[in-house]
C-alpha cells in the first residue's frame, strides 16, 4: 500500500473529528484513501453513526488494496463555524419527509429524482438531520429492518387474499407481518422528528403519509404541507385529439368519471387538511430553481418543467431558509394577529447550562 495504513487511520482520526463536532460527513470529498478489509468496516461503522449522511459504500471498489474514491449521496457541505452555529436554529435538528411512495407514477424514478433528495440536500446543508423514507436508518441488531426498494410490495400484493378459511386468514396475516416493519420504522421516524415535510399532491393516492401527518399533528409538531398544482396536458391533447371521434371521447368521458381525473390548477388541499395542519403551514411548491446553480441539480427532473409553468405563490424552501434565523409565527384569528408558534421546539442539546446531552439532565 503506497500511503500506508498510519496514513489511512490519520484521515480516519480526521473524520471522527468531525464526527464528534455533529458533521459526520468526510471533511475532504477529494481524498482518497487505500483501505484494508478492516479499516473500511471502521468507515461504515461511522457512517452508520449518521444515517442521513450515510456513505455510499457500493462505490467503493474493490477489496484488494486498489485506491478507492469516498463517495457520498449528496454533495458535500462544509463544517459550519461555531459562531454560524449559534445564529441557525436548524442545526442539530430532525425532519422526515413524508409523502407517496407506493401509487406514484414510478418508484424507480421517484427513489432517484424525487423531492426528497432535493429537500434533504437542502437540509443537510444546515446541519439537519434527514429522515428519508427511501434510505432508512440502520436499526442496531435488526438488520435490514423495515428497508423498502422499488419493488417492495409486489410479493405481498401476490399473496393477498380475500378467501375465507384458515387459509384466506394465514395468508393476510402473512401479508400484514411483512409490511409491518415498514410501517413501523416509518413512524418511529415520525416520533424522533422534529417536524415533517410532506409533499401531497391531489392526484396520488395515498394512506401512509394523511397516517404520518396525523401522528406528528397529535404529537404538536409543526408539519409543512406541500400542495402543487395538479394538470393533466395529456388529457387535454387527447380530448383535442378526439374531438371529431364522438365513440373515442365517450370512451376518455367514461374514464375520466372512472379514475377519476381532477384537476387541481390552484393547488388546493384536501379540506380535511386544512384543520390539521396550521393555516402557515401549507405551500404550493418548492420553488428549486433559484437554487439550482448553488446545490449543483444540474439533472430536469419533473417538478422542474411543472414549477416553470406552474411557479409557487408560496414556495417552501425559502421559508426553511427563513426558519433557519427565525422561528414562524402562526395566526390567532381570535386576537386577529400572528403570535408566537410553539409547536416549533428545536432542542438545544450543546447549551452549556445543562449536564450532558441527555433528555433527562434537564430535570435536577
Amino acid at each position: 500500500m503506497a500511503r500506508g495504513v498510519n496514513s489511512a487511520i490519520a484521515e480516519i482520526a480526521a473524520t471522527v473529528a468531525v464526527v464528534t463536532d455533529q458533521n459526520f460527513s468526510i471533511q475532504q470529498t477529494g481524498v482518497w484513501l487505500r483501505l484494508n478489509p478492516g479499516l473500511l468496516f471502521i468507515l461504515k461503522r461511522l457512517s452508520i453513526a449518521s444515517p442521513s449522511r450515510a456513505l455510499n459504500f457500493d462505490k467503493l471498489g474493490g477489496p484488494n488494496g486498489s485506491e478507492l474514491e469516498t463517495a457520498i449521496p449528496r454533495p458535500y457541505c462544509p463544517p459550519m463555524s461555531k459562531a454560524r452555529r449559534k445564529s441557525e436554529l436548524l442545526q442539530g435538528a430532525r425532519v422526515y419527509l413524508s409523502g407517496p411512495m407506493d401509487f406514484v407514477a414510478s418508484r424507480k424514478v421517484e427513489k432517484k429524482f424525487g423531492w426528497r433528495n432535493r429537500v434533504g440536500q437542502f437540509l443537510q446543508e444546515m446541519g439537519v438531520t434527514v429522515f428519508d423514507p427511501w434510505f432508512k436508518p440502520d436499526v442496531r441488531g435488526l438488520h435490514e429492518y423495515g428497508r423498502e426498494d422499488v419493488k417492495s410490495g409486489e410479493l405481498i400484493r401476490k399473496r393477498w387474499t380475500f378467501a375465507g378459511g384458515e387459509k384466506g386468514a394465514r395468508e393476510r396475516a402473512w401479508c400484514a407481518e411483512q409490511f409491518w416493519e415498514t410501517l413501523h420504522i416509518d413512524l418511529r421516524m415520525v416520533d424522533t422528528s422534529d417536524f415533517t415535510i410532506s409533499y401531497c399532491p391531489t392526484n396520488i393516492y395515498s394512506v401512509g403519509t394523511p397516517h404520518e401527518i396525523i401522528l406528528a399533528t397529535l404529537q404538536h409538531k409543526p408539519v409543512l404541507f406541500v400542495s402543487p398544482p395538479v394538470e393533466f396536458p395529456s388529457l387535454h391533447q387527447l380530448r383535442e385529439h378526439l374531438k371529431n371521434d364522438p365513440q373515442g371521447r365517450a370512451l376518455l368521458e367514461r374514464l375520466e368519471l372512472e379514475i377519476p381525473i381532477k384537476e387541481n390548477t390552484r393547488g388546493i388541499p384536501s379540506l380535511w387538511y386544512m384543520p390539521l395542519v396550521k393555516s402557515e403551514n401549507f405551500f404550493d411548491g418548492f420553488g428549486f430553481a433559484p437554487y439550482r446553480k448553488r446545490l449543483g441539480w444540474k439533472t430536469d427532473i419533473a417538478l422542474d418543467e411543472h414549477e416553470k409553468k406552474f411557479p409557487p405563490q408560496r414556495p417552501l424552501l425559502p421559508f426553511l431558509e427563513k426558519l433557519n434565523r427565525e422561528l414562524p409565527r402562526k395566526w390567532d384569528s381570535k386576537l386577529n394577529k400572528f403570535i408566537p408558534d410553539d409547536d416549533w421546539l428545536l432542542w438545544d442539546f450543546n447549551t452549556k447550562k445543562i449536564r450532558g446531552k441527555h433528555v433527562e439532565t434537564i430535570r435536577k
